[in-house]
């Protein structure tokens, strides 16, 4: 990884934070005694930080330089040859804000057939399409009900980050998704009416949610991505 890309790694993560309201410019200003303009200014690509202020800004956010580098997992050129890959699993909220996944988040690996990766289209908007791709996350027994028995509890379930169309990826097959409600994820079936996202759920016994999307976002920005594989426990 060169400079740049150091740079954008950390003006991601950066934004992420002030996206989920842990952080704000004149905070960040305040705790590396920066300018409030300089950074607000490396936020928008602006310009470009020098190496003191990266480590002070590094160091302000209790981040190192190795967390923003990407986890290394095999899903770039996989060909249907390679046996398994592995993919990290990690938190609802790493993988709903994270664009590149920190070693840090990363809280066990799932072994996925690498074909399956392989072979899987992506249907994404432009600013998604740098985010890192393939993610896993747990479902607790309270999110796992709506989807009974289709998605068991503490089912890991696979997510392509790059798949937030509402086309369907196979005919004649609903896509499931995770989305976005509130600070985690719901594993639903998604329609979309009236502004408004319908989450769907497979147990017929629990609800149908209704999701506003707000002013200034679509819906592709409240979904997580496409559930590509669903491993429950046996």
């Amino acid at each position: 990884m060169n400079f740049s890309q150091m740079h954008e790694r950390l003006r991601l993560e950066l934004l992420r934070r002030v996206q989920r309201g842990t952080l704000s410019v004149s905070l960040l200003a305040r705790q590396t005694g920066l300018g409030q303009a300089h950074m607000s200014n490396f936020l928008r690509k602006r310009r470009q930080l020098s190496l003191e202020a990266l480590d002070r800004v590094l160091v302000s956010q209790h981040l190192t330089a190795g967390d923003l580098l990407p986890v290394t997992y095999t899903t770039t050129e996989l060909t249907t040859e390679q046996e398994s890959s592995g993919v990290p699993v990690v938190s609802h909220a790493a993988a709903l804000f994270e664009p590149y996944i920190r070693r840090s988040s990363v809280q066990d690996l799932l072994n996925v057939p690498a074909g399956l990766l392989a072979s899987t289209r992506t249907r994404v908007s432009n600013n998604r399409r740098p985010w890192q791709r393939f993610v896993a996350v747990a479902v607790s027994a309270a999110d796992a009900l709506p989807m009974d028995p289709l998605v068991q509890p503490n089912a890991i379930v696979l997510l392509d980050r790059h798949y937030t169309s509402f086309i369907q990826h196979r005919l004649n097959r609903n896509n499931l998704y995770a989305v976005r409600n509130g600070r985690r994820l719901a594993v639903r079936y998604l329609d979309f009416l009236t502004n408004r996202l319908v989450l769907r759920p497979h147990n017929v016994t629990c609800p149908v949610d209704l999701l506003e999307v707000a002013p200034g976002e679509s819906p592709a920005d409240l979904i997580a991505g496409r559930i590509v594989l669903i491993v429950n426990e046996v």
